[in-house]
This record gives structure tokens, sequence and C-alpha cells, in this order.
């Protein structure tokens, strides 16, 4: 046999029966979902997160206030070491504590970086 027939021979096992043997393997008995699973599996299955179909926790309004001042504090402090002028941090927490101003704050957000692509 000829070197370019070698290499026709090797095309089409490569570009035909391999295909063909991928889909019999998925077809034939389930054999595809099976592949890299069973006792010997390198990464076993992951098991269902605890919370899964629950919707989150509650969260204590006092508490989110708290955290919001708090880290508007730390932002305004930061600020204030650059030379840039300090937060009004009680304007900010009403700002963004109001009924969906988060929603809104991040679509801002994400349409900012989204336009700076």
């Amino acid at each position: 046999m000829s070197p370019t027939e070698q290499c026709f021979v090797v095309l089409l096992l490569t570009g035909v029966g391999a295909p063909v043997a991928g889909l019999l393997l998925r077809r034939v008995s389930g054999g595809w979902n099976s592949v890299g699973k069973g006792r010997f599996a390198i990464e076993p299955p992951l098991p269902s997160p605890r919370g899964a179909g629950r919707p989150a926790p509650r969260v204590d309004p006092a508490i989110q206030a708290a955290e919001v001042r708090q880290m508007l504090a730390a932002k305004s402090a930061r600020r204030q070491r650059r030379g840039e002028a300090p937060l009004d941090i009680e304007a900010e927490t009403k700002r963004l504590l109001a009924p969906g101003a988060v929603e809104a704050e991040t679509e801002r957000q994400l349409a900012d970086f989204i336009g700076s692509r």
C-alpha cells in the first residue's frame, strides 16, 4: 500500500470511524452517560447543596443597615486617604437600603461594565 493510500485509510478511520463509534457508544445502553463515572472515577459526583430549593433566610433590617454603614464608613475612609471628598454615609445608606435600590444599582454597574468593554 502506498503512503497516499495509507493516509486515506487513516483519515477515513478517524473522520468516519471515530464519530460512528461515539454515536454507537451514546446510543447503546446509555454507555455515554457512564463514561468517567463509577467506583474508580477521578471526581465523584457532588452532593446536592443543603439549601437547594429553599428561599434565602430573611435578614434583619437593623443588622443589614449596620453592615451597610460599616462598609460605607470604610469606603469613605479610603477615599479620604486618597485625598478625595468623604461620602455622606447616612444619605448613601438611605439610598442603598431603599426598596429596589440594589437591583437598580446592580443594573447600572452591569451597564457601566459592559459599556467599558
